[in-house]
C-alpha cells in the first residue's frame, strides 16, 4: 500500500440518515490525518449480496451494518467469526485480501468498554444483571455480560416468546421473568441494562417501576437519543451510577476503524464533541 492510496469504508443500513457512524469515523480521519472516507449507504435487502460483492472490487476495507441487515448478512459473510456466530448478527464486515467477506459482532466489546471506561468500578461478577428486552442488541449485550462472568441474567421482554428464545440459545444462567413481574427482581440486581428502543425519541416511553431499585445498581441504557433517558435520569435521582448509550456506540466502532485505517483510535471526550455535534 502506497502512501497515496486513498482508504474506504463505510456503513450500510435502510434507512442510514440517522447513523452517527460517519461523523464518528470522519472525526477520526481527521484527527490521525488519514487518507480516507466513510461513506454511508443506503442499501436494500434485494441488493445488498451485490453490493457487498462488489465493494471489496472498488477499494473498500469494509463496512459497518445496521439494520435491517445485520442477522441476514451472515448468509452472504464467507468467514463469521465465533462472537457473530454466537450472537446471530453481525455489525463490521472486513473485506480480505484474498476477497472473503470476514464479519464480526462489536456490539457487545463496545458496551463492556464504554462500561469500564464510564464506571471504573463497576464488578459484572458482583451480582445479577437484570437485562429488559431480547432482541439483537439484547443477544450481543447477554453474550458480553457471560463472558464477563455475570453469575445471572435476569432477562425480560414485553413480549416472553422472545425471552424464551434466547435463554434456550444461552443456556442455564439465563432466568427469563414475566414484563409484569420484572421490577420485582431489581433488589437482586447489581446491574439493569435497557436494551430496547423504548425512550428513544420518537418511540414510546419506557414504562418501568424502579421502586424496588437502590444504589448498589448500576444502570446502563443503550439509547443516546436523548442522551439522558427518563430510565437514567430516575435512577440518577435514586442514587445509582449510571452510564448512557453513546459510549456503546462509540467503543463498539473502534475494531472495525483499526482494521480498515490501520491506526486504534481513542475514545474521548472530544470524540462525544463530535457524535453529539
Amino acid at each position: 500500500m502506497t502512501n497515496d492510496t486513498i482508504l474506504l469504508a463505510g456503513v450500510i443500513g435502510q434507512p442510514i440518515t440517522q447513523s452517527k457512524s460517519p461523523l464518528l469515523h470522519g472525526h477520526w480521519l481527521k484527527r490521525y490525518g488519514i487518507n480516507g472516507y466513510y461513506i454511508p449507504m443506503d442499501v436494500s435487502s434485494v441488493n445488498l449480496p451485490h453490493v457487498l460483492n462488489n465493494l471489496p472490487k472498488m477499494g473498500f476495507r469494509g463496512v459497518n451494518i445496521t439494520l435491517p441487515h445485520k442477522e441476514s448478512v451472515l448468509d452472504i459473510a464467507d468467514v463469521i467469526s465465533d462472537r457473530a456466530a454466537l450472537i446471530g448478527a453481525a455489525n463490521t464486515l472486513t473485506f480480505q485480501s484474498d476477497g472473503k467477506i470476514h464479519a464480526d459482532n462489536t456490539d457487545g466489546i463496545g458496551f463492556i468498554s464504554s462500561l469500564k471506561q464510564e464506571a471504573p468500578g463497576w464488578d459484572p461478577k458482583a451480582g445479577p444483571a437484570l437485562v429488559l428486552g431480547a432482541g439483537g442488541a439484547s443477544r450481543a449485550i447477554v453474550a458480553a455480560l457471560l463472558h464477563e462472568k455475570v453469575p445471572e441474567i435476569i432477562l425480560t421482554n414485553r413480549t416472553r416468546a422472545r425471552a424464551d428464545a434466547l435463554k434456550a440459545h444461552f443456556g442455564g444462567k439465563i432466568k427469563v421473568v414475566d414484563w409484569t413481574q420484572a421490577a420485582s427482581h431489581l433488589d437482586e440486581a447489581t446491574t439493569l441494562v435497557n436494551t430496547t428502543a423504548l425512550g428513544m425519541t420518537g418511540k414510546e416511553e419506557l414504562k418501568f417501576n424502579l421502586d424496588g431499585l437502590t444504589p448498589k445498581t448500576l444502570v446502563t441504557d443503550i439509547v443516546y437519543n436523548p442522551l439522558v433517558t427518563s430510565l437514567l435520569a430516575n435512577a440518577k435521582e435514586r442514587g445509582c451510577f449510571t452510564v448512557d448509550g453513546l459510549g456503546m456506540l462509540l467503543h463498539q466502532a473502534v475494531p472495525g476503524f483499526e482494521r480498515w485505517f490501520g491506526r486504534a483510535p481513542e475514545v474521548d471526550a472530544e470524540l462525544r464533541r463530535a457524535v453529539l455535534g
